[in-house]
């Protein structure tokens, strides 16, 4: 599978918005039943989302719902509605440490037990919204059912708050917050953590410097509010034809030197060994194919 470059979140009572799914080109939808949704209406939103799935899940999207925490545990009606066939996971709102993930992993596991889904078929993704939570990224990122794991940076949300930071466009002050959920996720095994969210939803141009920065940091997709977001998260986060014909070619000039003996060898200018070689393999192996994901 390839990574999530776009996950765009949907408010989950927004009706015509959710019909709109397929036109938004999002490699993830997140139907949000959590903090996008006004409390008097979270019943009307479930439902809707619930009815929703089987209709979008042969669209092309992956669908994730976000759903609430209670004060002692996460909604368990949430659940029973939104986990079914065509739900490719649950984005798990504020885990504060390994025995949130864990908790909402059991659940999600009953769940799938009870309307007889494989086990483990719906993921989690965590977002990592609070200090204690990145205190704890590696364990988090750790669970078998986590698929990967969300370094948010927001302006004025649960993070700032949280941490106490003031926020800026050039992100300074979530450098080692952001860096740090990148080393975790992929000790835990899960390769594309994914970034974001940049709240000026207008401002295309802030929105290209955010995601740019986070794909030189090694963030592989970033959360994103509009569709106007979509196409340009997605041609950052995507290989241009310029680097495709690079470590094609790179593969092609190693081989031939091999056969005569080199071990190393200068390619366009630079110096190529087997590390570089098995770098081009690996990003050929995720991209050197058709569209399909």
């Amino acid at each position: 599978m390839r990574p999530i470059r776009s996950m765009m979140y949907v408010p989950g009572h927004k009706e015509k918005w959710i019909d709109k799914v397929p036109t938004f080109g999002a490699d993830v939808v997140v139907l949000d039943l959590e903090d996008s949704v006004p409390d008097h209406l979270k019943v009307e939103a479930r439902n809707l989302v619930a009815a929703a799935i089987p209709r979008l899940k042969d669209g092309g999207t992956r669908l994730f719902v976000r759903t609430n925490k209670g004060r002692y545990a996460y909604s368990y009606d949430d659940l029973l509605a939104v986990v079914q066939p065509g739900l490719a996971g649950i984005i798990v709102t504020k885990a504060e440490d390994p025995e949130d993930i864990e908790g909402l992993s059991r659940l999600i596991a009953e769940v799938e037990h009870v309307k007889k889904m494989p086990h483990g078929g719906v993921t989690m993704i965590p977002p990592i919204e609070t200090a204690r939570a990145a205190q704890f990224v590696f364990e988090i990122a750790s669970n078998p059912r986590v698929e990967t794991i969300c370094a948010v940076s927001a302006k004025g949300a649960d993070l700032e708050r949280n941490f106490g930071f003031t926020w800026t466009p050039d992100g300074l002050e979530t450098l080692y917050h952001r860096s740090q959920a990148i080393i975790a996720c992929k000790a835990a095994g899960k390769r594309f953590p994914i970034g974001g969210m940049w709240q000026e939803v207008h401002d295309l141009e802030g929105l290209r410097k955010q995601a740019l920065f986070n794909k030189q940091l090694g963030f592989s997709g970033e959360i994103v509010l509009h569709p106007s977001n979509v196409s340009v998260v997605n041609e950052i986060y995507s290989p241009t034809k310029e680097q495709l014909d690079f470590y094609r070619g790179m593969i092609v000039a190693f081989a031939q030197a091999e056969k005569q003996g080199e071990g190393a060898i200068l390619y366009r200018g630079e110096h190529i060994d087997i590390a570089h070689v098995e770098t081009a393999k690996s990003f050929l192996a995720l991209w050197d194919k058709p569209e399909g994901r």
